[in-house]
């Protein structure tokens, strides 16, 4: 039985306390199981979606973890009472998890991207863990998809035996494709965000300094202005606005109980 993980409420969506190893822990757990659940690596623009769009706030909380995957998170977590929490971050995540699962023959599955990403992205993989089984991968198109092929993935999957799903289809549309898919598809979902993109090296990553400072946004708003501009530069001054709020209440209240 896996132990209950410990969640703070970051203006209303549950942001678990945990770390690579706990996350690869759990996740070794419900692979041997056939868990059918997923997880999210939250950063601000997930929550702010969740803040303002009630559905998909049911599909957090429903999700077997929510890790801090954005440093603003992290320092939220920090203020609220988690003083040692670090950075649970997908791309970071999505390693730490293909190294467990080449140490214990755990096959998994690549779900997103294209396909010249995948093939990039399954040779990386390879270089970096010999022994990992890549059970298969998939491009959907970009539309939506149609309820037949939507299961037609199911079962490709479902036939490859992988049992953790890496989901690289941006937020929100890979929570909500994981989260149709609990109790469907009997293994391990990892939705990753722009990991695919950055492990195939399609895309590069912030340098290691500014994702300490929790500049990343701004580097990749640099490198994306025109299909980020409206995420970072709504969305940020948005959640340090709400998240003051909560703060000052949260302070409030332990004066009082104090």
């Amino acid at each position: 039985m896996v132990r209950q993980s410990l969640a703070i409420f970051v203006l209303g969506i549950p942001i678990h306390v945990t770390s690579y190893h706990d996350v690869c822990d759990r996740i070794q757990t419900w692979a041997a199981s056939k868990t059918s659940c997923y997880i999210v690596a939250a950063n601000v623009h997930v929550v702010m979606t969740a803040y303002w769009q009630s559905n998909y706030r049911q599909i957090l909380n429903h999700a077997a973890l929510v890790t801090p995957d954005g440093m603003p998170l992290v320092w939220a977590l920090r203020l609220l009472g988690a003083k040692r929490q670090t950075r649970v971050y997908g791309p970071d995540l999505m390693l730490a998890c293909c190294d467990r699962a080449a140490q214990l023959s755990l096959p998994i599955y690549l779900y997103g991207g294209t396909e010249p990403i995948l093939q990039k992205l399954a040779f990386n993989l390879k270089k970096l863990f010999p022994a990992l089984k890549i059970a298969g991968s998939h491009a959907p198109p970009f539309r939506p998809l149609t309820p037949a092929e939507e299961s037609a993935d199911i079962e490709r999957i479902h036939r490859s035996g992988a049992s953790v799903v890496f989901v690289s289809l941006g937020c929100p549309k890979q929570e909500r494709w994981m989260a149709r898919q609990q109790g469907k598809l009997a293994a391990v979902m990892i939705g990753v965000g722009a990991a695919f993109s950055f492990h195939s090296g399609e895309i590069s990553q912030a340098p290691r300094w500014l994702m300490k400072l929790g500049l990343e946004w701004l580097y990749r708003l640099c490198k994306e202005p025109r299909r980020l501009w409206r995420r970072y530069l709504i969305n940020n001054p948005a959640f340090l606005a709400l998240f003051g709020v909560q703060l000052i209440r949260h302070k409030l209240k332990r004066t009082s109980l104090s």
